[in-house]
């Protein structure tokens, strides 16, 4: 596990106070809205208040996209409503689709499956004709089906696209191409919508409506496709989102009252998280295990007994996506075991035959999350490979793709996160290629940042500070769930809940003694001990037990107090380096090299049970001024090669020997000295 960057934005003392006087409100909030960049009162009163809506004829080509659709409902034309297989797509065609509907159109909807690949294509243009479809409307996709969209022109059917990702130079030649990002036109004064919110505004203009009548109507939907985007919860999707959880709350949607139920999710108690984490994944799992029109079906339904059949089937198809995604962690953990140099690598590259497609994002996901690296997971089928990734600030994985894009039949994506697809013959000459990228281009593989907003003590930590920041809501991109500081926490005691599963731990400091969660975290992977001295980040979560409101703490880092971290990318980037056999200079490998009484220092911290293997807590308690970060981590890998200790669970534990050990006989000294390249 690689320890992150932590970085807390600088506070100004005369702005906080300002921002307390002329909002009202209590000083933690005020340093919540700072952090997240409102140093005046008017741009925080225009972020904490419910704004209006811009006028939807702001976004290029809308006049031409209602004339069209208007053109079609009048004339009676078959309209099909194109959508994508993931929450907001299916969420764009259902309200669309119900608009549309209610408006008396012969309307119906496509929404390929995961392994028909993503957009138009022709052969789903083809079977639209074949149906009598005059008029295309894409929603979440579009923008770049350029060859798809001439060719359905050729045909005689109109496209109008309305999409939300960025444009490539060349616009489709559609009827209307939607999309508030294009750079051809003026843009309008808020760009970042879902597919979701440009079909919002959509209606907004059809239906001459200021977006609140359209959210009374829809809002529940369009919040919810809004969340599971990732898009920022700020400007109009905030308050797309705000009134649209409201909606929620007496949903007339039979299909997501049923979703609800089955999940859990009490309506009255509705909050973004709860949608984004457990209503969304619900609906994303249709399009991941290949039955995406369940789910469109289910936000289309309107009989109680049908949407709560389908309701348990999508529960049912989330439980088999949680289970190929443990299939498939499992398998890269035992290759990973077999072959750890793939850690090594400045982004971890791993393919795999028969991995379920529609889940690999996810393993990448929380691959990058545990190594700290970007993770790019390909999907090996008889001859097509798909790849999806997920990277780390300062690396921008779409970059990295496009520039070794040669060997791809198709690509896209942004900074954080993309996807791919290539013929399987292409998978190991494009790794290669890529990894060589990753070599040009970042030496030094930059560190991952965990943010906080700002310190707190314990003592401050309470139901009345959790009520406070609701003000706040809702949480999501751009607008996260705040993020606190404990420093100099004592930990007391590490005691296993949850079968095993999480841990609780008490610690005091400040004068308080309180106790705070570690979800997903057994002993056996818990890095520190009793009495060490503990910086956290936290999140407060409100809950309610017997009747009384509590507020539990949830770790989300931690790491030993007084510990200077600024050394790490560099010493990491050191390490790795020698292990991939790259030059080294003459300085560089003698600060790597482990002397006897380096390795020894080492094994006594194996006797004593202080180590667990590629864990940087364990290597930063040995650090020293004489005994740098990449030379603790060294000497493990040549008492590792030389039989002396062994990895058994996770920690490393001693091997009995029955002679002595000749340690410069490893070939991690060998490494090193081939590694050495002449100073300039």
């Amino acid at each position: 596990m690689r320890i992150k960057q932590w970085m807390l934005p600088a506070a100004d003392a005369n702005e906080l106070a300002m921002l307390e006087q002329e909002l009202s409100l209590p000083p933690v909030v005020c340093r919540l809205l700072a952090a997240r960049g409102y140093h005046t009162a008017q741009s925080a009163r225009l972020f904490l208040e419910n704004g209006s809506f811009s006028d939807p004829y702001l976004i290029a080509d809308m006049d031409k996209a209602v004339q069209r659709i208007r053109r079609s409902l009048a004339e009676g034309e078959s309209i099909t409503i194109f959508g994508d297989y993931d929450c907001d797509g299916i969420t764009s065609t259902a309200v669309l689709y119900q608009y549309l509907e209610a408006a008396g159109a012969d309307v119906s909807y496509y929404i390929p499956q995961r392994e028909e690949g993503y957009g138009l294509t022709n052969a789903s243009i083809d079977l639209m004709k074949e149906n009598g479809i005059s008029l295309i409307i894409t929603v979440d996709n579009g923008i770049s089906a350029i060859e798809e969209i001439d060719y359905a022109a050729r045909l005689g059917i109109d496209v109008v696209v309305t999409d939300h990702h960025r444009p490539r130079p060349q616009l489709p030649n559609a009827v209307a191409v939607v999309d508030p990002h294009r750079t051809d036109r003026p843009q309008p004064p808020y760009v970042h919508f879902a597919g979701v919110g440009v079909v919002f505004k959509l209606l907004c203009a059809l239906e001459e409506d200021d977006g609140l009548g359209v959210l009374e109507q829809y809002g529940d939907l369009i919040a919810l496709g809004t969340l599971a985007d990732v898009v920022e919860l700020t400007g109009e999707n905030r308050s797309i989102v705000r009134q649209g959880l409201s909606v929620l709350e007496y949903t007339n949607n039979v299909g997501l009252a049923a979703l609800m139920a089955e999940a859990g999710v009490d309506p009255a108690g509705t909050s973004s998280q709860n949608i984004a984490f457990t209503i969304a994944p619900r609906i994303n799992a249709a399009g991941r295990m290949g039955d995406v029109d369940m789910a469109a079906d289910l936000l289309m339904c309107d009989e109680e007994e049908t949407a709560a059949d389908l309701a348990a089937k999508l529960g049912r198809l989330n439980d088999q996506r949680k289970q190929a995604e443990a299939d498939i962690t499992a398998d890269i953990a035992v290759r990973i075991a077999q072959d750890p140099s793939v850690l090594q690598q400045r982004m971890i590259i791993m393919a795999g035959q028969g991995w379920h497609m529609g889940v690999i994002g996810i393993v990448a996901s929380k691959l990058t999350e545990r190594y700290g690296k970007p993770c790019l997971l390909i999907a090996l089928n008889e001859n097509e490979a798909r790849g999806s990734g997920r990277s780390i600030e300062g690396f921008s994985l779409i970059e990295a793709i496009a520039a070794c894009s040669q060997r791809l039949t198709r690509y896209g994506g942004h900074p954080l996160a993309a996807g791919l697809s290539m013929p399987v013959g292409e998978v190991e000459a494009f790794t290669a290629e890529l990894l060589e990228y990753c070599r040009e281009h970042y030496p030094v593989m930059p560190l991952p940042v965990a943010r906080a907003d700002c310190d707190i003590l314990p003592a401050q930590i309470s139901v009345g500070l959790v009520d406070a920041i609701q003000v706040l809501e809702p949480f999501g991109e751009g607008n996260p769930v705040p993020v606190f500081r404990l420093s100099g926490c004592v930990l007391e005691e590490i005691r296993p809940v949850g079968e095993g599963r999480h841990l609780n731990l008490r610690l005091s400091g400040a004068n308080s003694r309180f106790s705070a969660m570690m979800f997903g975290t057994a002993v056996s992977q818990f890095s520190y001990a009793v009495g060490e001295k503990l910086d956290l980040l936290v999140q407060l979560i409100p809950n309610e037990y017997a009747g009384e409101r509590r507020v539990t703490i949830k770790i989300i880092e931690l790491r030993l107090s007084g510990v200077d971290t600024s050394h790490l990318e560099e010493q990491t980037a050191l390490f790795e380096r020698m292990m991939r056999g790259e030059g080294l200079s003459e300085a560089e490998a003698e600060m790597i090299t482990p002397s006897r009484e380096d390795a020894a220092r080492v094994y006594r911290s194996v006797q004593a049970g202080a180590l667990r293997y590629g864990c940087d807590v364990s290597a930063l308690r040995l650090c020293s001024g004489e005994m740098p970060f990449a030379r603790v981590k060294t000497a493990v890998e040549v008492l590792l090669e030389r039989g002396l200790i062994a990895v058994k669970g996770g920690r490393l534990e001693l091997v009995p020997q029955k002679e002595r050990v000749d340690l410069t006989a490893s070939a991690v000294y060998t490494k090193i000295q081939q590694a050495k390249v002449v100073d300039p």
